[in-house]
C-alpha cells in the first residue's frame, strides 16, 4: 500500500474546500479501524467554521497549520461505556486516526495529526471550545486540506530496530 510510504505531515494548504463526499470517505475509513472487543469508542467532530479553525491555534501551539487548512477533524473517545477497564481505547483511537491519514493520502489530500490527549490542559481547552460532554475525550486535531507543499519521502526502515525472538 503505497500510502503508508508516501504519507507525510502537511502544514501548508491551498484555499480549496474539502467536499462532504471526501469527509464521508475519511470518516468511513476511520470507522473501519480495528478496535479491542469491537468497542468502537470513537466520535468525530468535523470543523469547517473558519473562526473556530482560527481559534484552535491560540490554545494549541502545534496547530498553526489550521490557519490555512479548510477543515479539521477532532477524533474523540466516548468514555461512558468502555470495556476492559478502559485499557485499550487509546489504541483504538490511534488506529482510526491512522486510517484517516492513509485514506486522505489515497485521495490526494494532506493531513497533519496534532495530539491532544494526554495533555490535560489541551484536553480541557479543546473540550471547552467544542462544547464536548464530560464523558467525551478529544484525542487529536487533524488538519485536512489540499496540500500546498510536497514533502520529501525518506527511507525510515531501520534494521537495527528489529529483534527476533528476544532482545
Amino acid at each position: 500500500m503505497k500510502e503508508i510510504y508516501t504519507r507525510r505531515s502537511i502544514r501548508k494548504y491551498d484555499n480549496k474546500p474539502v467536499t462532504d463526499e471526501q469527509i464521508h470517505e475519511l470518516l468511513r475509513a476511520a470507522m473501519y479501524a480495528p478496535s479491542a472487543g469491537n468497542e468502537q469508542p470513537w466520535h468525530f467532530v468535523v470543523i469547517k467554521d473558519r473562526s473556530l479553525l482560527d481559534e484552535i491555534p491560540k490554545h494549541h501551539p502545534y496547530t498553526q497549520m489550521l490557519l490555512e487548512a479548510p477543515l479539521a477533524i477532532v477524533p474523540c473517545c466516548d468514555s461512558s461505556n468502555l470495556k476492559y477497564d478502559g485499557a485499550f481505547w487509546i489504541q483504538d483511537m490511534a488506529a482510526a486516526i491512522q486510517n484517516i491519514l492513509l485514506q486522505a493520502e489515497s485521495m490526494g489530500l494532506g493531513t497533519c495529526w496534532c495530539g491532544v490527549y494526554a495533555r490535560e490542559e489541551l484536553v480541557e481547552k479543546i473540550s471547552k471550545m467544542l462544547n464536548l460532554p464530560e464523558h467525551i475525550i478529544p484525542v487529536a486535531v487533524i488538519a485536512v486540506g489540499h496540500p500546498a507543499e510536497k514533502r520529501e519521502v525518506r527511507e525510515r526502515f531501520r534494521p537495527d530496530r528489529v529483534h527476533y525472538d528476544k532482545w
